[in-house]
């Protein structure tokens, strides 16, 4: 692995700094380090035009693409259209997401193994077929692998999950997509990505005490709010940055999705190169090393950071709190100390019903360390865990090496229960069997995302995020208003008073490797057949989408007003459904079961407008209309589609019949996949027009014979009074993306082209 990378660093880093120093002469400034690895990644190089940030469409050559099992099935199922022998640039597939969390690592790995034969065989096979790397059930998390094995300062990387930033902690411009970008890559097309603009976090004093990494992306989750980022990349600058590990670095950057950044980067330092070495890539860090000037912002820019980043952010990392988000969205965040007022004044129950440590964002040796030294302190004085809890490791090698090293088996007699290397609980993988579904609880995770129903399915359970050494506290102590810093924990001899965690950055005797999860690719695959059984329920060959039929549109029925906060996980949720998301047809009766409809009562349902039947599932409708040749839009709110990258939130809706999606404001990752599935994503021009759409509206869009860039789209709604609304509507189409709505998909368009041999 180190020698692949290796080969694709010798190539960038010449071409790094040679771009760099066009770009400088092109912007006539200093560069930031974003700026510096987008242009070196240009699919064509920098040319005489300079790229107007959040405006100007660009296209780019990735180096590497990343999938996970879940979307690697829909993924590799489009790239097996477009024609390619082969990938065009290195992929890897890693089986994370399907392992369900509910004994324990060994047997639900087991169960996993026998549940999800049919999807591993599936994706192994077609690994195998277009050279695609290999990584089995139980190796680890997608995004602490590729950290531990792939990425590398200033790349340039997508993957098929949203929190990809998570390479950024070594200094990499990683990007969440669907999986229709990544075929793009993988079949040696440009990437195409608005410029994005760039918000500076500028980084002074250094951590210490109770205080972690994490507690930078909570608090700046806090100022920034889920959509402060949009189209733009965070860039981490100033003397506290060197104060931060390379995995906690990673932490950050992973956790930047959840500001709807598109990604987040940290600058080339002495950290990253020795967690390179630590990590078996001291070629790498030798190369990095030596192009150090290239991997971080130009010196200039610190002292005049404000004619480089269109927002600067300041945060003092002596000074600040350990902090706490939740319930139900990742910015809602309040240093510790306001914790148990919050809990009064909010009625949020105080007894914590799960801990949960790990996952990828927070799994690294150091986090483990520091949660096993607050075990420690416990353990001394007799006491253990009040809630259940739980740890996952992000790999096999961080499990292996805490296994050695004690920190596993102090944490196991706290209580705690070792999940698989895997996402089990983050994602909806865990199958909680002691709170009943509908009972309000509290639990407390080191994870990244906490919207409702997102770890455990329950509704009424509230999820606050915190850092590993926090949670552990927070287990220990049973309660959501304990604060560590200042609260005792009760014993015999009157409380004990937990000293600030302290732990290793990285393991003095190296990383244990554990059981080797990487299966590399044969030779040559192309005597490898795909076999699909026509009656599978998990895995289902893609049939083309139909090209659009050249007309405006007309007698468009409205499915739904999503009212709210309305995610990918509202759209298509994962949990139980994961297990369809190779199965496009099956998977689509999840479609909206989550969404708040503003004309239903329940969430989820809503009326069919041609049966009349009131609280009707969402799906049920769509289907209906679908076969009655009726298409349908859905209206939004702000930030539509925010959080996961699942393109199958995109492609339900276009399975089923949907021609646009008209929203107040899309997340970034969200539109794109709308684009590319040939669904049309639309914005209000005035955003009050949202509350003229009714229930039974009869619906047209004009415009779109003369569809171009900037061009507006007139809505009229047919009111069932007789009166009409007519409402203009913004898109942010280019030339390109138009061409996929009118050919049906992006992935028609590739198919057409012919890409063999490419």
């Amino acid at each position: 692995m180190q020698a692949e990378t290796k080969a694709i660093i010798e190539i960038l880093y010449p071409r790094l700094a040679q771009a760099t120093q066009q770009a400088r002469t092109l912007l006539g400034r200093p560069l930031a380090l974003t700026e510096k690895i987008l242009f070196a990644h240009l699919f064509d190089g920098p040319g005489d035009t300079v790229p107007e940030r959040t405006v100007s469409y660009t296209n780019l050559r990735p180096d590497r693409v990343a999938l996970q099992d879940a979307t690697a099935q829909m993924a590799l199922l489009q790239f097996m259209r477009s024609g390619r022998k082969s990938t065009a640039v290195p992929t890897t597939v890693h089986c994370d997401h399907l392992i369900r969390a509910q004994v324990g690592a060994d047997d639900d790995l087991s169960n996993a193994l026998i549940e999800n034969n049919e999807v591993y065989a599936f994706l192994k096979s077609v690994s195998n077929k277009y050279g695609i790397g290999f990584w089995k059930p139980g190796a680890g998390i997608i995004h602490q692998v590729v950290l531990e094995n792939y990425a590398f300062p200033g790349g340039l990387m997508i993957g098929t999950d949203s929190h990809t930033p998570n390479a950024g902690g070594l200094g990499m411009l990683a990007i969440g997509v669907g999986g229709a970008d990544a075929v793009d890559v993988m079949a040696g097309m440009p990437w195409e990505l608005k410029w994005p603009g760039i918000i500076g976090v500028h980084l002074t004093g250094e951590l210490g005490g109770w205080t972690a990494p994490k507690d930078v992306i909570l608090k700046l989750a806090g100022i920034l709010t889920v959509k402060g980022g949009t189209g733009k990349i965070v860039e981490y600058f100033g003397p506290g940055v060197k104060s931060i590990s390379a995995t906690g670095k990673g932490t950050i950057t992973n956790m930047g999705a959840e500001i709807g950044a598109t990604t987040s980067v940290f600058p080339y330092d002495e950290r990253m190169a020795v967690y390179l070495r630590a990590t078996s890539r001291a070629e790498v860090a030798e190369l990095a090393d030596q192009y150090q000037e290239h991997l971080r912002a130009d010196p200039e820019v610190g002292d005049h950071p404000e004619a480089v980043y269109d927002e600067i952010i300041e945060i003092d990392l002596s000074s600040l709190e350990p902090h706490i988000v939740g319930p139900f969205t990742p910015d809602l965040a309040r240093p510790i100390s306001r914790m148990a007022q919050d809990v009064r004044e909010q009625d949020y129950p105080d007894e914590i019903t799960g801990a949960l440590i790990g996952s990828c964002t927070n799994s690294s040796y150091e986090d483990i360390g520091r949660a096993a030294h607050v075990a420690d302190q416990a353990l001394a004085h007799g006491l253990k865990a009040r809630a259940p809890f739980l740890i996952t490791p992000g790999s096999e090698q961080i499990r292996a090496t805490i296994e050695r090293d004690g920190q596993l088996n102090t944490l196991t007699q706290i209580g705690g229960t070792v999940l698989a290397n895997a996402c089990g609980p983050c994602i909806g993988q865990w199958n909680r069997t002691d709170v009943p579904a509908g009972e309000k609880n509290s639990i407390v995770t080191s994870f990244n995302r906490n919207f409702a129903r997102r770890n455990d399915g329950n509704p009424s359970t509230l999820a606050f995020i915190a850092s590993p050494e926090i949670v552990t506290a927070l287990a220990l102590a049973g309660r959501l208003s304990f604060n560590p810093l200042t609260d005792p924990l009760p014993d015999g001899d009157g409380g004990v008073l937990l000293m600030p965690p302290v732990a290793d950055e990285l393991p003095s005797a190296g990383f244990d490797p554990g059981q080797s999860g990487y299966e590399a690719h044969v030779e040559d695959g192309s005597k490898i057949d795909i076999a699909v059984k026509p009656d599978s329920e998990r895995l289902q060959l893609l049939e083309p989408f139909p090209a659009w039929e050249g007309s405006d549109l007309t007698d468009l029925r409205v499915l739904a007003k999503a009212k709210g906060k309305c995610t990918t996980d509202h759209i298509s949720p994962a949990g139980p459904w994961l297990r369809f998301r190779g199965h496009l047809d099956n998977i689509s009766d999840n479609l909206f079961s989550g969404v708040s409809n503003a004309f239903a009562e329940g969430t989820g349902t809503g009326r069919n407008q041609i049966t009349g039947e009131t609280e009707t599932k969402l799906s049920d409708v769509a289907r209906t209309y679908k076969s009655q040749d009726i298409g349908w839009v859905v209206v939004g709110e702000e930030n539509y589609g925010e959080g996961s990258s699942r393109e199958h939130a995109a492609m339900e809706p276009r399975h089923l019949g949907a021609r646009a999606i008209i929203v107040k404001s899309f997340a970034r990752i969200h539109e794109t996949n709308l684009k590319k599935q040939g669904v049309l994503p639309l914005t209000f021009h005035n955003p009050a027009d949202y509350d003229k759409v009714m229930e039974d509206d009869i619906v047209s869009l004009a415009g779109l014979t003369d569809l171009a860039p900037g061009s507006t789209v007139e809505m009229t709604l047919h009111h069932s009074d007789g009166t009409e609304d007519s409402i203009p509507l913004q898109h942010t189409l280019n030339d390109v993306q138009i061409g996929w709505i009118k050919a049906g998909s992006a992935l028609n368009v590739i198919a057409a082209q012919g890409q063999e041999g490419v």
